[in-house]
């Protein structure tokens, strides 16, 4: 089969890859999708679901802002929660911005429709992915779909193609330098088909361990507890779930409503970066580059701001211009280590580390004073509402 040519070959189906192509298609440059999961697959994955101002800002600006405009719940700020006790951190009142709850596989289908109407060429379930020629101005991806082998001629690569993907560990070993923090501890998911018992998202510490109720409908709740590393799902029966749920959110005055538990889940937490997102003709977004633990409600987020900033970059070239895409990997990375740092302090701030027996307890109180320096300082809640409401990109 003779080779395709595009300009810009996006490796991963996933939000960053399919935003990315439609961010380029609207700047009137051509792009070739390639996934090596099944499109059901891409459109099942459940993940994050709060949106930053900023990004809805991105997605209705590309003309996908409609069905998040009708059915995103839009909020003003968090409670945190300890002692019992629940404070609302007010992001309107702080600083004049809000989030939106918008589940990730909402913004997928919502790009998987616009692309299947515009007729944009994406390749799922195609195996034996790689990529060639990085350090030329030519660089080549092949791969097989439908039992044919295909060859893409482009411009530039793009690996939006995950932690795992085949991008990333094509840049030579000496090349690159990979940093890498695991928590010990994890986060049991849930959704339930139950209205949410809150007006907004909950963080909890609790003496137990951390909590949290999200939701991601009015008729649909997300909770996560924190569990061990070693727990499996089967530790976890319903009735242990909701237990659990009630003892580390209640505090008096609040019921938490219960319902059908309709997917459930564990996570292990860890944050890592690669040392670049740029490498010859190939660039790295969201999670090929980066990942956060979920605390802070970064990935997807993130995952963004990297292809915002890429498909900026990718029309200056096109217009002769080279010093966004020349700088992209050294602006994208600087942003991403100021959100790391916000992810890693709020994942720190929220879960008991058990790990060192004799300073738990130490370590347990000193939280308990940050949330109370935090939740005491109009200064400090400030700062906390500008990073959760989305940095600049």
């Amino acid at each position: 089969m003779s080779p395709e040519n595009t300009r810009v070959a996006i490796i991963g189906a996933g939000p960053a890859g399919l935003l990315l192509s439609w961010a380029l298609r609207d700047a009137g440059i051509d792009s070739i999708v390639v996934e090596n999961r099944t499109q059901d697959y891409v459109l099942a994955r459940i993940r994050a679901g709060v949106l930053e101002q900023s990004a809805v800002e991105t997605l209705t600006r590309l003309g996908l802002g409609e069905r998040i405009r009708t059915e995103g719940l839009e909020h003003d700020g968090i409670y945190l929660q300890f002692r019992g006790e629940r404070h609302h951190v007010d992001f309107q009142e702080l600083i004049g911005r809000s989030v939106t709850v918008y589940g990730q596989q909402e913004v997928v289908k919502d790009l998987i429709n616009a692309h299947t109407s515009a007729g944009s060429t994406i390749y799922y379930e195609a195996a034996d992915v790689a990529v060639h020629d990085l350090e030329s101005s030519a660089p080549r991806v092949t791969f097989t779909h439908a039992g044919e082998a295909h060859t893409i001629a482009a411009d530039f690569v793009v690996g939006a193609d995950g932690f795992h993907g085949v991008c990333r560990a094509s840049i030579p070993r000496e090349a690159i330098t990979l940093y890498d923090r695991s928590y010990p501890y994890a986060w049991l998911g849930i959704l339930a088909n139950v209205a949410p018992s809150t007006d907004e998202l909950i963080y909890a510490l609790h003496e137990d361990g951390f909590a949290m109720h999200s939701m991601r409908s009015p008729h649909v709740s997300r909770l996560y507890l924190q569990v061990d590393t070693a727990d499996s799902l089967e530790q976890w029966p319903d009735e242990r779930i909701w237990e659990t749920l009630h003892a580390r959110l209640g505090v008096p005055g609040w019921t938490l409503q219960e319902g059908e538990i309709t997917d459930k889940s564990i996570t292990p937490m860890r944050s890592f970066v690669a040392s670049r997102l740029a490498y010859g003709s190939l660039f790295l977004a969201g999670d090929a580059g980066h990942i956060v633990p979920p605390t802070g409600a970064k990935g997807l987020n993130s995952a963004i701001a990297d292809v915002t900033m890429l498909a900026a970059a990718l029309a200056a070239h096109y217009a002769d211009d080279d010093a966004l895409l020349s700088g992209y990997g050294e602006a994208a990375l600087r942003r991403q280590w100021r959100v790391q740092q916000f992810s890693q302090w709020m994942t720190d701030l929220l879960h008991r580390n058990r790990t060192d027996l004799q300073t738990m307890e130490f370590d347990y109180q000193s939280q308990l004073g940050r949330l109370d320096y935090v939740t005491g300082s109009v200064h400090a809640q400030r700062e906390l509402a500008e990073q959760y409401s989305g940095l600049p990109f």
